[in-house]
């Protein structure tokens, strides 16, 4: 009786460590994110959802260890040489340059897909757009322009606001610079000043917050790095709290009160991604794979916020929105 207990007991035993040498021989994917596994939710959905079209089912076949920065980028080095020193099969670097940028630099066999917010032939990442070459694909949100639209946008509802602030990361200066720069640009040419108030923890922003009156800022751009999606809840109660009209990058933002947000629709791009991830899995070079671009753009407008403000939503964008929150 004893005899079968303890083959029974070594049973129980070995099966978990059966499982575990079954896990640990499916390829690994690195999925290394700017935000927060809450703001990032829906990406990651989209991503799997893109991987199970090539045959790819989480936890099944393929396994993936994410790794989330929520705007802390002195983690970036670490996360890194943890997926390198595993090692992945395949490395996702979601959200911006400056973590693609440095995957790259620390490995040319890992293969690598990118979503970033720039110019990827621009910040070194690709050698061009159809031919990427080496180890690196992706999407280029090419954010900037769409940084530019969003200034527009809040210069119609808005006209007599001469200066508007801008809610940005210095920490990550790749994006940040970039963004300015498309947003200077334009602001030059509607006859805007801008003033840019810098927020890397949740304590600044309530400082950048509280310092819009001294600027005189009659409205409020939030940048679209990854930081502020996940201070989103964050930014839309500071802005009702002010009472400035704002627009941001992410959808999150008029969902949690904000006045309006304009992005490429993210859950396109990271399914797009989880494609691209499960081609290369399939054994195609990353360098073969064209850098592809957003095709869908959404425009979200809160209008019980804009009543709050005074604000009265020409029909004209009304009629445009994708979704109009009553």
């Amino acid at each position: 009786m004893r005899r079968r207990t303890f083959i029974a007991g070594l049973g129980a035993v070995a099966w978990p460590f059966a499982v575990r040498a079954q896990q640990s021989a499916l390829p690994v994917i690195g999925y290394l994110s700017t935000g927060s596994p809450e703001s990032d939710a829906s990406n990651r959905t989209a991503f799997r959802q893109g991987l199970s079209e090539l045959g790819y089912v989480e936890g099944r076949n393929v396994a993936i260890e994410y790794r989330g920065m929520e705007g802390h980028y002195d983690l970036l080095p670490q996360f890194i040489a943890d997926f390198i020193r595993r090692p992945v099969a395949l490395i996702f670097a979601s959200g911006n340059a400056t973590a693609a940028q440095a995957v790259k630099a620390a490995t040319s066999t890992i293969p690598i897909v990118f979503n970033v917010g720039t110019d990827p032939v621009q910040s070194g990442l690709v050698a061009s757009f159809n031919r990427p070459g080496g180890n690196v694909t992706g999407i280029g949100n090419l954010t900037g322009p769409l940084a530019a639209k969003k200034l527009e946008l809040l210069h119609e509802l808005v006209p007599d606001a001469p200066v508007i602030a801008v809610l940005a990361n210095r920490t990550n200066p790749v994006f940040t610079e970039y963004e300015l720069g498309e947003l200077q640009s334009a602001a030059m040419a509607l006859g805007l000043r801008l003033d840019v108030l810098n927020a890397s923890t949740a304590s600044e922003i309530d400082s950048a917050f509280a310092t819009l009156a001294k600027v005189g800022a009659g409205a409020l751009i939030v940048s679209s790095e990854g930081f502020f999606g996940t201070r989103a809840e964050q930014v839309a109660v500071l802005a009702a709290r002010y009472a400035v009209p704002a627009v941001a990058g992410n959808s999150r933002f008029p969902a949690f009160g904000g006045l309006m947000s304009y992005a490429s629709v993210s859950i396109d791009i990271y399914h797009q991604m989880g494609v691209y991830a499960g081609r290369i899995l399939k054994g195609e070079k990353p360098g073969d794979l064209p850098v592809q671009f957003p095709t869908k753009f959404e425009l979200i407008i809160n209008l019980k916020t804009a009543k709050a403000l005074g604000l009265t939503i020409p029909e004209r964008l009304l009629a445009t929105a994708d979704q109009v929150i009553e």
